[in-house]
């Protein structure tokens, strides 16, 4: 069993930015990879960004450049810099732990508008 607490989320202008922490509690040395995933509302969810083990980083094209993923060990955390958001950025971004199982958090809610 592996929990997951998301923060970091909030309110900020476009061109903000925003740091996303997820806590990882729990049986982590099951923790394949990690990931961050977003649903705007009346979409599907999507990948955002993910981390392997070894550290190897997966983006989705519209965060390219402007959000980047990191893993910590020591502290058990998983954190989602997020730099020069956009409007469309706008959705509840969900913190995901893969051990062969899919674990997720609550969700924390990220709102990008002026």
């Amino acid at each position: 069993q592996v929990q997951l607490e998301e923060s970091g989320g909030g309110l900020v202008q476009p061109g903000g930015s925003l740091r996303l922490s997820c806590a990882v509690s729990g049986n982590i040395f099951s923790i394949y990879a990690m990931g961050w995933y977003r649903q705007a509302l009346g979409k599907q969810r999507e990948l955002v960004a993910a981390i392997s083990r070894g550290g190897r980083t997966n983006y989705a094209d519209s965060v390219k450049g402007r959000f980047t993923i990191s893993r910590d060990n020591a502290t058990n955390t998983a954190t989602l810099q997020m730099n020069s958001l956009k409007v469309e950025d706008t959705a509840v971004y969900y913190c995901n732990a893969d051990t062969g199982v899919d674990y997720w958090g609550k969700g924390t809610l990220v709102t990008v508008s002026s």
